[in-house]
């Protein structure tokens, strides 16, 4: 088991918005893998902002959305406190139109104050997604995920093709951890198409976060 050293265990939030499931799976999954590594874990989801479907006339989705929503309703949700805790931060969310889904942009918008005094810099950062197809914005997502890292001043841990679950055929983004949910969210099958390779990868990112997290904090105490 990988440890803090005697300064204590480092602290991991996964922080993510889900819609259908897949990304809520994901994000247990790095959970499990951190506190498998030692850390102190705090698994917070962000909630929703709108208190219906926002596509209502897509039945299949809106029944998906709605299974989700009572599945993860006893997550916490995710507060500013949760950010200012952690040494290591995993934030994820599915892609829309390749872009930051809406909840989790307003929760980053809510971050501003922390960030103003500072409070995120030097903290070991890292992203996931998922998208409805293969191409369907899952680097520019990350990307986009990964560009907050930079004004939070994060210090960016991608997962990169440094292990060979990245080459699985589910898998394949250096930047992060992507999933293919599929081109339609199918009710009472909440995230069927997570793979095993993708949860693999997940909790190997989370274990690189995590290693990197305790090192940074062995040099900080020394002094470097």
């Amino acid at each position: 088991m990988t440890t803090a050293g005697a300064d204590g265990a480092v602290k991991v939030a996964v922080v993510y918005y889900s819609g259908t499931g897949n990304v809520h799976r994901l994000a247990t999954a790095a959970a499990e893998a951190a506190e498998k590594a030692g850390a102190q874990t705090r698994l917070r989801r962000v909630p929703e902002y709108v208190d219906e479907s926002l596509w209502p006339e897509f039945t299949e989705w809106t029944q998906a959305w709605q299974e989700n929503a009572e599945a993860i309703k006893d997550v916490p949700t995710a507060t500013l406190d949760d950010l200012d805790w952690a040494d290591a931060i995993l934030l994820g969310g599915p892609g829309r139109h390749g872009m930051i889904p809406a909840p989790l942009k307003h929760f980053i918008d809510l971050a501003w104050p922390l960030n103003a005094r500072r409070g995120l810099a030097g903290k070991v950062m890292s992203s996931f997604t998922s998208t409805g197809a293969p191409h369907g914005g899952q680097e520019s997502t990350i990307l986009s995920l990964n560009t907050v890292f930079y004004h939070w001043g994060g210090i960016i841990v991608p997962p990169g093709v440094t292990d060979d679950i990245m080459t699985a055929p589910s898998n394949g983004n250096p930047y992060g951890v992507s999933s293919v949910s599929g081109r339609q969210a199918v009710p009472g099958r909440l995230a069927e198409n997570v793979t095993d390779d993708n949860l693999a990868a997940i909790a190997y990112q989370t274990q690189r976060v995590t290693e990197v997290a305790i090192a940074l904090r062995r040099g900080y105490a020394a002094g470097l």
